[in-house]
């Protein structure tokens, strides 16, 4: 196991933090976080894989440790993540990579690839979607905000950034939850109360309907290229469906898709099985 180190870079005056581990010739895999979270989710996996490859896991503008621009100054949409993410690449110095994508880092990844087809060694997918069929009822009340965005709408959603909502994240559909570390979940509700935090994961709430736009646009990227899909599924996230995971089979034939008894943070329960199943899978079809 390498060392991590915890860096930061400054993208377009943005400073961007980032954790860092494994030999710099390793096969590189950018973690890319999701909601409410930031790259401490991936806490357990990097000491897993960091012997064998270059992990990279940056925090989203307004998430983790990263800065969070004011809403005055910086439009809290999935085009300006990826467009951030995308010049920390550069930052950075990434000319080839994998991508890891889970929730939020789903969209603004498949973002980078359509942009940078020839950039990307590989896609895992860990609960994150790019199709319809994977996209739960839990989702009806952001829709609601889609098609009228009035305060009313956008109010009712304020439960989603409870601390009780990001329990139900990471314990729903584990069967023992005493397996669940509070650490990632009790950063989670500290970064979330921020000042103006809130705003801010409203306005992704109402933006999260570009992605859904972009879904035929990813699709098209995977049937194009067909780079290497690997999903690693926790199999009862109340949010993203396995027919979300088994979809990218129809645009990737021989995508490998696996299972886990786990919910949306199934890197909380099954990091090892997780980071086993990426290793077995590189080996076998990842040559950069």
């Amino acid at each position: 196991m390498s060392q991590i180190r915890y860096r930061q870079t400054s993208v377009d005056g943005l400073n961007i933090f980032y954790r860092e581990a494994g030999p710099a010739d390793g096969p590189t895999l950018l973690l890319l976080h999701g909601f409410p979270s930031a790259s401490h989710m991936f806490r357990d996996l990097i000491p897993l894989l960091s012997d064998r490859f270059r992990l990279i896991a940056p925090d989203l503008p307004g998430f983790g440790q990263s800065e969070q621009p004011s809403r005055d100054t910086f439009a809290y949409t999935f085009d300006n993540l990826a467009k951030v993410i995308d010049g920390f690449v550069d930052a950075i110095g990434l000319k080839r990579f994998g991508l890891y994508i889970f929730d939020y880092g789903a969209p603004v990844g498949l973002r980078l690839a359509v942009k940078h087809p020839e950039k990307i060694t590989a896609v895992v997918t860990q609960n994150g979607n790019a199709y319809l069929e994977g996209v739960s009822e839990a989702f009806n009340p952001i829709q609601a905000y889609w098609k009228e965005p009035n305060q009313a709408n956008r109010d009712a959603l304020r439960g989603f950034l409870a601390p009780q909502t990001t329990t139900f994240q990471y314990t729903h559909g584990v069967t023992d939850p005493t397996l669940v570390s509070p650490d990632g979940r009790s950063l989670d509700d500290f970064y979330l109360a921020r000042p103006g935090n809130a705003e801010i994961q409203l306005d992704l709430f109402l933006n999260y309907e570009s992605n859904v736009a972009a879904y035929g646009e990813f699709q098209s990227y995977l049937r194009t290229y067909k780079p290497p899909v690997l999903a690693v599924w926790g199999k009862n996230d109340p949010f993203f469906l396995p027919a979300g995971a088994e979809a990218f089979k129809r645009d990737v034939p021989e995508a490998e898709v696996n299972f886990f008894d786990a919910g949306h943070f199934a890197l909380e329960t099954h990091a090892k099985e997780i980071a086993d199943t990426i290793r077995d899978f590189f080996a076998r079809n990842v040559k950069a």
